[in-house]
């Protein structure tokens, strides 16, 4: 139960979820962020919800996790009616196969499926090709060229750069997974993405004290610095000792083999940006 500490008034909320689908929920602006993401668990019927949250974009443009224990008057700000919310993994699970719940494991399949086509997680020609043949696999069944045309691939939006060439190699592969059901086609895609280096990385793009630009990425390991898609460093969650912000100036201090301290700078676009990256830094860093 949620103690409603003033007047309080009804918001509308459109909340878009991993397959695609929306719907819209009313509720009391008094409540926490926590109200909303029950009303999410619920309609899913998701049990290891840690591995969940819901984003929005403030007037500033600038992308958050929706904080559970805040009102949602503090959080959903401005004239649009209805709010535009977006579920989706907020931690990725270092292993997804040792997940306890199919459905947890079904809806870090579709974020992934996600990343991909929307180009945050880039993979080869073969490896798209495997995990579309397993996608295909998983919603279609059996190749049955009874029932699937010329083409069929095509009706599948797996990557931003589709081609009739992976389309082709994603029919071949298909036609190999005869019998192969549903869940253990998803179980199989999860299996094959875990290693790539890229799987669940969330980008914050910076610029380093030598003005260049970077990404630092967010893993379950730690922190990677990429520039031009190439890791350049690695900070373990454990060598890390504090990390902290100041304007658009976000600062690691790292530990050394040898319990050195060095601080690393990194510039963000914005405010909001800086703070943003600090606060999914340390969250991260509880988590895992």
């Amino acid at each position: 139960m949620y103690c409603l500490c003033r007047s309080s008034k009804t918001i509308a909320v459109r909340i878009v979820l991993l397959d695609e689908t929306d719907f819209m929920h009313e509720l009391q602006d008094d409540l926490p962020g926590q109200a909303l993401l029950d009303v999410v668990f619920a309609r899913l019927n998701l049990i290891e919800t840690a591995y969940f949250g819901i984003r929005y974009i403030d007037q500033d443009n600038q992308t958050h996790w929706l904080d559970p224990a805040s009102r949602l008057s503090r959080q959903l700000k401005g004239n649009k009616v209805p709010y535009d919310l977006y579920f989706g993994v907020k931690f990725y699970a270092c292993d997804p196969c040792k997940l306890v719940e199919e459905i947890t494991r079904y809806q870090l399949y579709l974020q992934v499926k996600q990343d991909i086509l929307q180009g945050r997680l880039p993979v080869s020609f073969e490896l798209a090709a495997e995990l579309g043949a397993y996608v295909v696999q998983a919603e279609l069944g059996d190749y049955d060229p009874r029932k699937h045309p010329l083409g069929y691939v095509s009706e599948f939006r797996l990557l931003n750069n589709q081609t009739k060439e992976i389309e082709n190699r994603i029919h071949e592969l298909h036609m190999q997974l005869k019998g192969m059901a549903p869940s253990q086609a998803e179980f199989n895609y999860l299996d094959k993405v875990k290693w790539h280096d890229m799987y669940g990385v969330d980008l914050h793009p910076v610029l380093g004290e030598d003005s260049v630009e970077y990404y630092l990425g967010l893993t379950p390991g730690g922190i990677v610095v990429l520039r031009n898609k190439t890791t350049v460093a690695h900070y373990y969650w454990p060598r890390i000792a504090k990390v902290y912000f100041k304007g658009r100036y976000f600062m690691l201090r790292v530990c050394d083999k040898n319990n050195e301290i060095s601080t690393y700078g990194f510039e963000t676009p914005k405010k909001t940006a800086c703070k943003h990256l600090w606060k999914c830094c340390v969250e991260h860093h509880s988590f895992f």
